[in-house]
């Protein structure tokens, strides 16, 4: 999910009373619903679990269980050091570490359920497995979601009670379960036994779908809206060959440490090739964020030369 909804969570998290549980709660909430998305500075590193987007950070060892003491820990050095400068109004509230720890395992907690919603997935088991895990739930911005919760937020700051925040999550995990649901529905409705399906919710009109799945090397497309049918789609396209198993396109992966981290994140890798004079170009994509074969931002170039020189 984007970080406008993270942050909107963890607001109404603390909006619901929690913040007056212990001083900076609502910055323990805010900043732990956010958490997890700190591996995107660690592109570079090099232990994989941690250098993957959605990887060891968004996992329950990592994101739910180690990082919120160590935010609860920066928290309390720096109202320490407000604290040592008077820089703490003198009817704020006392700083529970107890409450403090809590709720950044709380707020942390609702980052990786956020993420599992939509078809990027996540590493819910890193390091221990490298297994993404998706339940389709959501659009990756949804307009309802943060209509609901911004709703929460302001009517309960302006009558200084937590109701309705507690109003706007309850919504919103109940708009959450029934989108799974469609979602459910829709991994069923292609034709055959599909190895791999994503049901994508659209943005404005959450229950449909868009439906990509993966059998025996080819992709398949169609469009799924359980108002029209319940079990099939309502539009499909003839499935194109993902091409991965050609000898070029192996030999690529070879030839490119980059593809093979691409390869390592995509979970519905599709490739093209083609060829001009001596040189192949080997185009990977991920089948998931492309509405047409090979296409969008989501791909890996490499360019092998066929000819070999005479000698």
């Amino acid at each position: 999910m984007d970080n406008l909804t993270h942050s909107l969570f963890g607001w109404a998290l603390a909006e619901t009373g929690l913040k007056h549980r212990t001083r900076k709660g609502l910055a323990a909430c805010v900043l732990a619903a956010n958490l997890p998305d700190i591996d995107v500075f660690f592109g570079w590193a090099p232990w994989p679990p941690l250098a993957m987007h959605r990887g060891f950070t968004h996992g329950l060892v990592g994101g739910v269980l180690l990082l919120p003491p160590v935010l609860a820990g920066l928290l309390w050095l720096l109202d320490r050091w407000q604290v040592a400068r008077g820089r703490i109004a003198a009817d704020a509230p006392p700083l529970r570490l107890g409450w403090l720890l809590a709720l950044c395992w709380l707020a942390a907690l609702t980052h990786p359920l956020l993420d599992l919603q939509n078809v990027y997935a996540i590493q819910l088991l890193s390091p221990a497995s490298q297994r993404w895990f998706h339940s389709d739930g959501l659009f990756i911005v949804s307009p309802w979601l943060l209509a609901m919760l911004g709703v929460g937020i302001w009517r309960s700051r302006k009558a200084r009670t937590g109701g309705a925040a507690v109003a706007a999550l309850v919504a919103s995990v109940a708009f959450i379960v029934a989108n799974v649901a469609i979602s459910a529905f829709a991994w069923q409705a292609p034709p055959g036994r599909p190895d791999r399906v994503f049901a994508s919710p659209e943005p404005l009109a959450f229950w449909r779908r868009e439906v990509v799945w993966r059998q025996d090397g080819a992709i398949g497309r169609g469009s799924y809206d359980p108002l029209v049918s319940l079990r099939k789609l309502t539009t499909s396209t003839a499935p194109v060959p993902d091409n991965m198993a050609l000898p070029l396109v192996r030999q690529a992966v070879g030839a490119s440490a980059d593809v093979q981290r691409f390869l390592d994140w995509s979970q519905m890798p599709m490739a093209r090739v083609e060829r001009s004079g001596c040189t192949a170009t080997v185009t990977f994509a991920d089948a998931r964020f492309a509405s047409t074969p090979i296409k969008g931002s989501f791909t890996r170039s490499v360019d092998l030369e066929m000819c070999r020189p005479q000698g």
